[in-house]
């Protein structure tokens, strides 16, 4: 497994990133397990999570499935930068109540703690805000994570889901208070989506931030979909439209050239692209495993990555992808 550094911080984080969400709604306690033991011994040592994931009723269920492997010893927790994330509310379903969601001080408050909780830890490697808060200003929420720092209870904080702008404020809002500020911004990035590559990755990279690639497989348009599209679902929805379906063909086609997989392929590219420190890879099983590690030691021809843009053209950087 490789191995870079967060953004601009000291810290090894492997480059593919163990992504938990299918923990507790898709895969049970003990595969979970299994799966995370897995990527330990692939060398593995980034997992992310969110206070949400588990969703419905089951919200926090993720969280405390890491947990219960965290307690397991072993040397577990020690190995593990863990990530997870604050802005959704907890409570199990209707409207939340007055401040149990989003990012004021007392909600990041509370949401550490209870995160810690399910977690079984003493501290959180990576604080990331799931999405932008418009209604609180940056120096409440970084007077609140100035003193989760000073406490010991989180290490690092991160963004998901921020627009270019918004990362140049939350940072220069650190700058002015003399803090770290983001080190990571979580974003929406694959071959068929690069809207990222417009300002969010140009803004990360301007103020040394890690970019970690959400969906790197497209919600599975870029793991096969065509030849998988008979067993229904999400891909076979979005191959109902004839571009989108003629794009995944020619990449099928393409991949099939060189004898890849093709989610495999999706996941080695990300890999190539500047900025990013690791795409995160949700498996349900321990396959799906094994297949993330063999991408993340694949390298790819230059000729496929030039056939690669010439299928799934990006939008370039901002203005000229709008202007001149």
């Amino acid at each position: 497994m490789d191995y870079t550094q967060l953004g601009r911080t000291g810290l090894k984080v492997s480059r593919i990133v163990l992504g938990t969400m299918n923990f507790g709604p898709g895969t049970d306690e003990g595969d979970s397990h299994a799966i995370m033991d897995a990527a330990l011994d692939a060398g593995i040592n980034f997992f992310d999570t969110a206070n949400v994931y588990g969703w419905g009723e089951n919200k926090g269920r993720t969280e405390e499935i890491i947990g219960s492997w965290f307690a397991k010893g072993g040397g577990r927790r020690d190995k593990v930068v863990v990530g997870t994330k604050v802005f959704g509310a907890m409570n199990p379903g209707g409207e939340p109540w007055p401040n149990e969601d989003r990012l004021s001080a007392l909600n990041i408050r509370r949401s550490v703690e209870g995160s810690l909780k399910r977690l079984r830890t003493d501290h959180i490697d990576l604080y990331q805000f799931h999405h932008v808060d418009r209604s609180t200003p940056w120096d409440e929420i970084w007077q609140a994570i100035d003193v989760l720092v000073q406490q010991g209870k989180i290490v690092y904080a991160g963004s998901s889901n921020h627009a270019g702008w918004h990362i140049a404020r939350a940072n220069e809002a650190a700058r002015r208070r003399g803090t770290l500020g983001l080190v990571s911004e979580q974003c929406l990035y694959n071959l068929a989506e690069r809207r990222a590559e417009m300002e969010v990755i140009p803004a990360a990279e301007a103020y040394g931030l890690g970019v970690i690639p959400w969906s790197p497989l497209a919600g599975g348009l870029l793991g096969g979909a065509i030849r998988k599209a008979a067993a229904g679902g999400r891909s076979a929805e979005a191959l109902a439209n004839t571009t989108v379906r003629e794009q995944v063909q020619a990449y099928e086609d393409l991949v099939a050239k060189y004898e890849l997989e093709p989610g495999e392929v999706a996941l080695a590219w990300l890999l190539t692209r500047p900025g990013v420190t690791g795409p995160i890879v949700g498996p349900r099983t321990s396959a799906q495993l094994d297949s993330a590690v063999r991408a993340g030691r694949l390298k790819l021809p230059e000729e496929l990555l030039k056939a690669l843009d010439e299928v799934f053209p990006g939008p370039g950087p901002a203005p000229e992808a709008f202007a001149w």
